[in-house]
């Protein structure tokens, strides 16, 4: 402290000292008005109670780096269904944050219960894939005897059906069945629950580092397997059909539901992990740019997926065709031989050791004209390539059974199976980490826990819980809660949050918030797309999905032993229950807060009134003030050089309201302190 200033002076003196402006400054802590903030609450300040809270604000932690924060939403956005969902939608088709977040939370509690699932059933693959030749290659050999014979449930399905639902799942007939924990499967959910603990046992110091393998290894193989599949035989083929439009579908309505419903969960939305993750960023970090770049991002991913799919799907659809060729070729040689077909129905240039499918698709075409009443009797298949790329297949179906099998054809198998479902488990795992984010951050930030202690609880609770999906019959459970146990309750979340910020809230105080944060205002089509065309969109949305669950009775795909193929059944009377409970559960949360504030059984902190600020650093050095400069710090009266009280932005208070203090900017002064006010339910009436 300067030996001359009249602080000093005090200290000797017991004489009455007037400090100077520029002495009381030079030795406060520096302000910054960008940081400093003016809380108005409704409790009682607690002193202690405060400075615990800013404590906390400023030992929270934060992302290390801009890339590792857009690798976390990349991560967290893209998944398992820009894999297996988006590809089969094209096959089939052609071309109140508090408050919401409590709900967000219980979803994301069930939707992470069964994605760690399919995270365990990637280990297992994963796990199976070190070996030569691939163990779903080929159907097994049983001795019944001194006899060698092919599994009968693999003879009449295919090695890798059979390998999928009976070596990894060794499924029951049905929902009802039990059948006991499938031990397997029990210990690759204990390992994918593991990973996910050790990933964010630190928060995001453990799972931001992650995120550089989880969320990029993906694009990599991605890219691998784009390159290998163009070089296969009918990789053009899955692909122009990709980009073949279905112009009648696009007058059905369950398409455009489809479609919303996949752009819906593809951005992540309603879990609270888009929000949990932005949490650890600055105050005025770009989120513009964000949710464009991470929108592009995933549907760049959906698209580059959708054509890996197409082209392997297109080999394996070129693959499978030639089977049926060979097959039904032997079956008319056999009438030839047996005299149950004439010899001069056989074109002259057919040639049976070289067989195409366009001379079977000729000669099936004469057989079908010349024997029309007879023809069905002959059980001759069509053989056409454009069936075998129109057989729908979606989910766990796609990735484990259909894809597995065209892995088979592939030159060093293994090797791109090993690096396929490696893929699978990062992208499960980038997901299942923004998921339990939403659930963890919450709760940690509020309730003060330990971060370690509750992260590891919780995942040990999710693997008890989780048990349901890894008994025989758990596939069903999978089923259940994937399509009824987030579908309508997060489309209720976003609706509901939608309205809070825009109507409730009000649009455009928000946009002035962004503003603020942004540094620029956000385009005029946001205004009216939070306002409009959102909520009417989502109620579109929540309505067809409701009555699309009403002309629809629930039902799940079973695969029975006996016959060898799956068979629709539909849920039990308890499975119903459960399935209802499903959607109870999800949504309670939003009517049951309401009441009880409604009611005042559950205070909303709105009774009392207390401020306190916090003071944020400041960006010029004030300690060198002079005396001759008080003056002119105070009521300069130059505008340029004029302090601003208050920081360049305002608080908007709504709608045709004005702010009750005129703040002036100084964008060209000296020095700049201010501290922002916060807007009260109280300064609005």
């Amino acid at each position: 402290m300067p030996k001359n200033s009249k602080v000093t002076q005090r200290e000797h003196s017991s004489e009455h000292v007037t400090e100077s402006v520029a002495d009381l400054l030079a030795h406060e802590e520096p302000v910054d008005y960008k940081r400093s903030v003016l809380n108005v609450t409704g409790e009682t300040w607690d002193k202690q109670k405060d400075g615990d809270e800013e404590l906390d604000a400023e030992n929270r932690p934060a992302w290390n780096s801009k890339l590792q924060y857009i690798l976390a939403q990349i991560g967290y956005s893209v998944g398992l269904g820009n894999v297996w969902r988006f590809p089969y939608l094209c096959q089939k088709n052609g071309g109140g944050e508090r408050r919401g977040s409590a709900l967000g939370k219980r979803v994301c509690f069930f939707v992470g219960l069964y994605y760690n699932v399919i995270i365990g059933w990637s280990i297992f693959y994963f796990f199976k894939s070190f070996q030569y030749p691939l163990p779903w290659s080929e159907c097994p050999i049983v001795k019944n005897g001194s006899v060698a014979v092919v599994e009968t449930e693999c003879e009449r399905s295919s090695a890798t059906t059979y390998f999928w639902y009976r070596e990894t799942l060794d499924i029951s007939n049905s929902i009802s069945e039990s059948g006991g924990l499938n031990w397997k499967m029990t210990l690759c959910l204990l390992v994918a629950w593991s990973l996910v603990g050790l990933a964010m046992i630190k928060g995001i110091q453990s799972s931001g580092k992650v995120m550089y393998f989880s969320s990029l290894f993906p694009y990599v193989v991605l890219v691998c397997f784009l390159v290998r599949g163009l070089l296969l035989r009918g990789a053009v083929d899955g692909i122009m059909h990709m980009f073949t439009p279905k112009l009648d579908k696009m007058l059905d309505p369950q398409v455009w539901r489809e479609a919303a419903t996949q752009v819906f969960f593809a951005l992540g939305l309603g879990f609270g992990g888009v929000i949990a993750f932005s949490s650890y960023n600055k105050q005025d970090n770009n989120c513009h740019f964000d949710a464009t770049l991470v929108s592009f991002i995933n549907f760049f991913t959906s698209v580059l997926a959708t054509l890996v799919v197409f082209a392997v799907l297109g080999f394996k659809a070129n693959i499978m065709n030639e089977k049926c060729v060979v097959e039904n070729a032997e079956k008319i040689l056999g009438y030839l031989n047996t005299n149950v077909l004439s010899h001069d129905l056989i074109p002259p240039h057919v040639n049976f050791s070289h067989l195409t499918a366009k001379d079977y698709n000729e000669m099936y075409r004469v057989i079908m004209t010349v024997k029309e009443g007879h023809f069905k009797e002959l059980g001759l298949d069509a053989c056409l390539l454009e069936d075998e790329l129109n057989k729908s297949v979606q989910g766990t179906g796609l990735a484990f059974i259909a894809f597995t099998e065209a892995m088979t054809h592939f030159p060093a198998s293994p090797f791109w199976s090993v690096m396929f479902f490696l893929m699978l488990i990062n992208l499960g795992l980038g997901s299942m980490i923004g998921t339990m984010s939403g659930i963890t951050t919450p709760i940690i930030d509020t309730f003060k826990v330990r971060k370690e202690v509750f992260t590891v609880g919780s995942c040990i609770f999710a693997f008890v819980v989780g048990l349901i999906f890894v008994q025989r019959s758990g596939n069903y459970f999978v089923t259940m809660f994937d399509d009824y146990s987030a579908t309508l309750p997060l489309t209720v979340v976003v609706i509901l949050e939608n309205i809070a910020v825009a109507w409730i809230y009000g649009t455009k105080k928000f946009m002035q918030e962004l503003t603020e944060m942004l540094g620029f205002r956000p385009y005029q089509f946001y205004y009216y797309t939070w306002k409009y065309v959102s909520p009417i969109c989502m109620a579109v949305l929540m309505t067809a999905s409701i009555i699309q669950l009403g002309v629809s009775p629930p039902g799940y795909s079973a695969w029975i032993r006996e016959e060898a193929a799956e068979k629709f059944l539909f849920y039990p009377t308890w499975a119903m229950a459960i399935l209802i409970s499903l959607i109870i559960l999800a949504s309670l949360p939003l009517p049951l807060v309401f009441i009880l504030r409604q009611f005042h059984l559950v205070s909303d902190g709105s009774n009392a009134l207390s401020v306190t600020y916090k003071k944020g650093r400041m960006m010029k050095d004030i300690s060198n003030l002079e005396d001759n400069d008080e003056t002119r710090f105070i009521l300069s009266k130059v505008p340029s050089e004029t302090p601003s009280p208050m920081p360049t932005h305002r608080s908007y208070l709504g709608p045709g309201s004005n702010s009750p203090m005129e703040m002036s900017s100084a964008p060209n002064g000296r020095y700049g302190s201010g501290y922002l006010l916060a807007s009260t339910p109280e300064s609005e009436l």
